[in-house]
C-alpha cells in the first residue's frame, strides 16, 4: 500500500461525511469498510473522527456544521489559499456555506456551493495533507459531480479550480460522461443527475470507494442498516453500485477492473 504525502493543487484529498448521528455513522462505516477510528478529544470538534485504514487516515466523520444541511459524503479539492478561493467562487457565481478557517494546526478549510447548489470544500493543508491512501479496497478511489445544470458547472469549475473537461467519446454506456482533467490529467468526474435519483435530490458531489467485491459490500450495507440505491451493474472500469448509510448519506462503490484512475464511465 503505496502512502500519500501530498497531493497536487485542485484536486482531491479528503473526504469526510457531516452526519446527525455520529456514532450511529462512526458504527456503520466502521464495519462496512474494516476502519479504525480515532476519535478528536476536544468536546469543540463535535466528536469528529479520523478514520484508518492499515494506520493511515482515509475519511473523516463529523457533525453537520448547519443542522438544516442534509447528512452527505463531501470532497474537499486541495488548495494553495482558501481565501483566494472564497474570492472566486463568489466571482464565478458560486457561494460560500462556510467561511475559510483554521482547523488547529492542520490546515484552513472552508466550503462552497457552485451555481446549481452542489457543495464543495477545500483543504489548505498544514501538517495534515489529507488521505493517506487512495484508490485501494477501503479508500475513496473517484469523486463525481452530478448536477442538474451542466452548463453551469462546465463554466464554473474551469474559472475557479482551472479544469478543463473532456468531452465524452462514442462508448457504450446510455449516459454522456465527462471528465474534469488538470494539467491533463483525470481528476474527477461529471455527468447530469441520472434519472433514478429523486427530484427534490439537489446537484451532488458523489465520493467512490474501492472494494474487493461489489456484491459482498452491497449485502453487508443492507445488514448494517443502510439502503441500496443502485443495485450492482458492470462498468468499464469494474463493478458499480450506489448506497447510502444509516442517514441518507449516498456513496458508490466500486471493484475496480484496473487501478486506472479514470472515470467510471457509464
Amino acid at each position: 500500500m503505496a502512502v500519500i504525502t501530498a497531493y497536487e493543487p485542485g484536486t482531491p484529498c479528503w473526504v469526510d461525511l457531516a452526519s446527525p448521528d455520529v456514532e450511529a455513522s462512526r458504527a456503520f462505516y466502521g464495519a462496512l469498510f474494516g476502519w479504525e477510528a480515532q476519535v478528536f478529544p476536544d468536546p469543540a470538534a463535535g466528536g469528529y473522527t479520523i478514520f484508518t485504514l492499515g494506520g493511515l487516515p482515509v475519511a473523516g466523520l463529523g457533525p453537520r456544521l448547519d443542522p438544516a444541511w442534509p447528512a452527505a459524503w463531501a470532497t474537499y479539492l486541495r488548495v494553495e489559499d482558501a481565501d483566494e478561493v472564497a474570492r472566486s467562487v463568489r466571482a464565478a457565481g458560486g457561494a460560500v456555506l462556510a467561511a475559510p478557517r483554521d482547523v488547529s494546526d492542520l490546515g484552513r478549510m472552508a466550503v462552497f456551493a457552485d451555481p446549481a447548489g452542489a457543495a464543495i470544500s477545500v483543504w489548505q493543508p498544514g501538517a495534515f495533507p489529507g488521505a493517506g491512501v487512495r484508490g485501494e479496497p477501503g479508500s475513496f478511489c473517484w469523486n463525481e459531480l452530478d448536477s442538474r445544470d451542466l452548463r453551469a458547472a462546465r463554466a464554473f469549475y474551469p474559472a475557479v479550480f482551472g479544469w478543463t473537461i473532456a468531452d465524452p467519446g462514442p462508448g457504450d454506456g446510455p449516459m454522456e460522461y465527462y471528465e474534469w482533467k488538470l494539467a491533463g490529467a483525470p481528476v474527477a468526474g461529471l455527468l447530469a443527475m441520472p434519472p433514478v435519483v429523486a427530484a427534490q435530490v439537489p446537484s451532488r458531489w458523489l465520493t467512490y470507494f474501492a472494494v474487493a467485491d461489489t456484491d459482498a459490500a452491497l449485502t453487508r450495507v443492507g445488514e448494517l442498516g443502510g439502503t441500496v440505491l443502485v443495485t450492482a451493474s458492470d462498468l468499464p472500469t469494474g463493478r458499480f453500485a450506489l448506497a447510502a448509510g444509516p442517514h441518507g448519506d449516498a456513496f458508490a462503490i466500486i471493484a475496480r477492473a484496473g487501478a486506472t484512475g479514470t472515470a467510471p464511465a457509464r
